[in-house]
């Protein structure tokens, strides 16, 4: 394990049937704590959390933890993740994403997977970015797509 992830250096808490993981296949438009709020009540667990927030217009893997094993988040949060999408060249929107209303549009030129794989080069490893307004950082207690909209 690299220096700059957390280590687990305790035992893990002994686990009832309904302590561990969660593997949800998140819809749009539901938030992660949407999701944690939902399992929350079906089971009527209080310790219910997630290992990575996603956008409210994004879909896939949200891992949750329940019970005792909300004590692993911290671990499970700073392990590698690997994130797929689509895209559309040429067209860009007020909100940057597919939501937004276009507000550009470019002829796109001739592409091969290796002009592609290249210009991704700059997309892997640790990248400082700023939020876009449609994220849901936090703004005043007001996720920030909710004052963007």
């Amino acid at each position: 394990m690299s220096p700059s992830r957390p280590s687990y250096s305790g035992h893990l808490p002994r686990l009832g049937p309904l302590d561990g993981a969660l593997l949800i296949d998140k819809p749009v438009g539901w938030t992660s704590h949407d999701v944690v709020a939902k399992v929350r009540g079906h089971f009527r667990l209080k310790k219910v959390g997630h290992c990575g927030t996603l956008d409210p217009n994004a879909t896939g893997l949200l891992t949750l933890v329940l019970g005792k094993a909300t004590k692993l988040s911290n671990r499970l949060l700073a392990e590698d993740k690997i994130y797929e999408g689509a895209i559309r060249f040429g067209e860009t929107t007020d909100s940057y994403d597919a939501d937004g209303e276009i507000t550009g549009s470019l002829p796109v030129p001739p592409l091969s997977v290796e002009k592609l794989n290249e210009a991704a080069r700059e997309f892997t490893g640790d990248i400082m970015q700023v939020p876009p307004m449609v994220s849901a950082v936090k703004k005043g207690g007001v996720p920030l797509y909710k004052l963007a909209r």
